[in-house]
């Protein structure tokens, strides 16, 4: 299966940051492309973006300031599938990215993710207390938008609108 385009670039406000691509958005070239996946119907819903925006325009929230990547780039069934290897080497390759295009905030969708990256165990939700990874890159931890997970799309929204209004703060 193909791996994703990164959507990257210098002056983001927001680095979304998932495990790994599904075997959809393998398929299609384009992040969270699982129908399932609610991650475009939260951005919308959370005040992130003014519109529902589609999969296939991920490149477009670019525009406004948002890029997308992940951790480990090969598209797997499940996080499960993920070796420790892939997780050492997609460390590294995070970080680097993290440091060359600086972005405001980088938000890990899921705390698997974010506890992959930082090697902290004790993550909450929301802004992470602390010293960053990345120095002067903010950290935001906010749940999978993956059709399995559990909790309430409401709750997982109001996590998402806390990211949402502390960027209209800073507009």
């Amino acid at each position: 299966m193909n791996e994703i385009p990164d959507h990257l670039d210098h002056g983001l406000q927001v680095v979304f940051i998932g495990f790994n691509p599904s075997p959809i958005s393998g398929e299609l070239g384009h992040h969270y492309a699982n129908p399932r996946n609610n991650f475009w119907r939260i951005l919308h819903q959370s005040g992130l973006t003014p519109r529902l925006y589609r999969a296939a325009e991920d490149g477009e929230l670019l525009k406004l300031g948002y890029g997308f990547t992940n951790i480990v780039a090969r598209p797997t069934r499940g996080a499960e599938d993920i070796t420790r290897e892939e997780y050492a080497q997609g460390r590294e390759v995070l970080r680097e990215k993290l440091e060359r295009y600086r972005p405001d905030i980088a938000c890990f969708v899921g705390k698997g993710v974010y506890t992959e990256f930082s090697r902290n165990a004790k993550a909450g939700w929301g802004f992470q207390e602390g010293v960053p990874v990345v120095d002067g890159v903010r950290e935001f931890v906010a749940p999978s938008s993956s059709g399995l997970v559990r909790m309430p799309l409401e709750e997982i929204v109001g996590i998402y609108r806390e990211l949402s209004e502390c960027i209209q703060k800073s507009r």
